[in-house]
C-alpha cells in the first residue's frame, strides 16, 4: 500500500538505502542501550530490596522501643522530651546521568558532627528505651534517604527502558521492514523499466534494420 505512493527512481532508492542503514545502526545502538539499562536496573532493584529490608527492620526496632518507652513513661513527659529536635539535617539534591537518565543523588549534612547530638532531652526523667528508639531512627535515616534515591532511580530507569523498548520495536517491526519493502519495490520497478527500455530499443533497431533492408532492395 505504501509502495504505490513512492516514485520509483534511483534517487529515491539511494535515499531509502541510506535510511535503512541509519535505522539498522540506530536499532543496534538502542538495543545496546536497552540491555545496559536492564542490567543497571536489575542491580538497582537488588540494592533497593536490601535497603528496604534494612529500613523496615530499623523502623520496626524503633517502634518497639517507642512502645516500651511509652509504657514506662507518662505521656506528658514523653511528648515534652520529643517536642523540640536538637539535631538538624540539611538535604541537598543533585543528579547524575546514567544512560541519558537523570538520577537524583541525595547528600546530607548535619548541623554538628557529634553522633550523640540527637537527644533533645535530659536522661534523668526518660527511659533507656526512648534513647534506643531515637538512636535507631537516627541510624536508619541515611538508609531511608538512600532508599528514596534508589526507588526514584528505579522508576526513572523503568520508564526509560519502556521508552527505549518501544523505539526498538518500532525500528525492528515497522521502519526497517518498510524500508526493505520499499527498496525491493523500487528495484523491481527500475528493472521493469530497464527491460522495457531494452525491448523498445531492440524494436527500434529491428525497424531501422528492416527499413534499411527495404531501401537497399529498391536500389
Amino acid at each position: 500500500m505504501a509502495s504505490k505512493q513512492i516514485t520509483p527512481t534511483r534517487m529515491e532508492l539511494t535515499k531509502t538505502k541510506r535510511k535503512l542503514v541509519t535505522a539498522r545502526r540506530g536499532h543496534k545502538l538502542l538495543k545496546d542501550k536497552r540491555d545496559e539499562l536492564m542490567r543497571q536496573f536489575l542491580d538497582l532493584v537488588k540494592e533497593n530490596m536490601a535497603l528496604r529490608q534494612k529500613v523496615e527492620a530499623g523502623i520496626l526496632s524503633a517502634n518497639k522501643n517507642f512502645v516500651i518507652a511509652k509504657a514506662g513513661m507518662d505521656e506528658a513527659t514523653l511528648n515534652t522530651a520529643l517536642m523540640t529536635p536538637k539535631q538538624e539535617v540539611n538535604l541537598e539534591v543533585g543528579q547524575k546521568n546514567v544512560m541519558s537518565v537523570n538520577i537524583p543523588v541525595f547528600e546530607t549534612k548535619t548541623r554538628t558532627a557529634d553522633a550523640n547530638d540527637i537527644y533533645s532531652y535530659g536522661f534523668a526523667f526518660t527511659s533507656s528505651d526512648l534513647d534506643g528508639a531515637v538512636k535507631s531512627l537516627a541510624d536508619i535515616l541515611p538508609d531511608m534517604l538512600k532508599l528514596a534515591e534508589t526507588e526514584k532511580a528505579c522508576q526513572l530507569m523503568a520508564a526509560e527502558i519502556e521508552k527505549t523498548r518501544r523505539r526498538v520495536n518500532a525500528l525492528e517491526h515497522v521502519t526497517i521492514p518498510e524500508a526493505q519493502a520499499t527498496i525491493k519495490y523500487i528495484t523491481m520497478k527500475l528493472d521493469e523499466n530497464e527491460r522495457s527500455s531494452q525491448i523498445r530499443l531492440m524494436k527500434v533497431k529491428d525497424m531501422m534494420l528492416e527499413e534499411a533492408h527495404h531501401y537497399s532492395e529498391r536500389e
